[in-house]
């Protein structure tokens, strides 16, 4: 009944804005979009709009990482994932944008400042985790990164204290992150044990707002290099054949 009554309103928006998009030039119809959804609402900085491979949608992306869909004249908007049927089943088109949007927003941050551990002899793979040293599951990773490093996977860290800013967590991963053995002080803070305070110029901030961007809710979660992401705990054999590398 959901996807019939989608079908049925997606054919009613396309009907009643085919006719005023044919008269706009490229670019125009993004532009009024835009104009449209910032004017409705205060504070939405969009990103990008694009069509969707929908007929009458479009594709808006916001600084939040949310994405909606809207008709040509931005006067009908629908939230939520727009699915499509295909013969292997029911695919999600919004997850696919947002995993290339992820991948973009990933590659521009460019791995600034990341704790990485460095998979041993050729590297076969490599993955972003979003991670608070104080989670219990994202504590039963690291226990198994030596494995994912064994299996030819880098694994670089993204801090992601889920408490916030100044909050002792938080200050827990800077005082990792300015260690002089950054690796050493994480496998101890991640065991539970104390690590000295410290205090430096640090990326922890900028790291916490890009797990914001990218859509984290939740830690650990994990960025593949194509942009999807694996949310929670998996073990590392599991990771391993998702990769395609076992």
């Amino acid at each position: 009944m959901l996807i019939k009554s989608l079908f049925k309103f997606c054919l009613l928006i396309v009907a009643s804005t085919l006719g005023g998009v044919a008269a706009l030039q490229a670019g125009e119809v993004e532009d009024k979009i835009t104009e449209k959804l910032t004017a409705a609402v205060p504070g939405l900085k969009i990103t990008e709009v694009r069509k969707s491979e929908a007929e009458g949608l479009y594709e808006v992306y916001s600084n939040n990482g949310d994405t909606i869909f809207t008709t040509a004249d931005g006067q009908y908007i629908l939230t939520g994932d727009l699915l499509k049927i295909t013969d292997n089943g029911i695919a999600n088109v919004s997850e696919q944008g947002r995993a290339t949007q992820r991948a973009r927003t990933m590659d521009d941050f460019d791995g600034k400042g990341v704790i990485s551990y460095a998979a041993k002899g050729e590297q076969k793979a490599s993955i972003a985790v979003f991670t608070d040293i104080d989670c219990p599951y994202c504590r039963k990773m690291h226990d198994e990164v030596p494995q994912l490093n064994e299996m030819g996977i880098t694994v670089n860290y993204y801090a992601f204290p889920r408490s916030g800013p100044n909050t002792p967590s938080f200050r827990k991963y800077i005082s990792v992150w300015c260690s002089d053995n950054q690796q050493a002080a994480m496998d101890a803070a991640k065991q539970g044990r104390s690590v000295d305070e410290q205090s430096c110029d640090n990326p922890v901030t900028e790291q916490f707002q890009l797990g914001g961007r990218v859509g984290v809710t939740g830690t650990p979660a994990i960025v593949l290099e194509d942009g999807n992401m694996v949310r929670g705990y998996v073990p590392a054999q599991k990771l391993a054949e998702g990769l395609g590398l076992l």
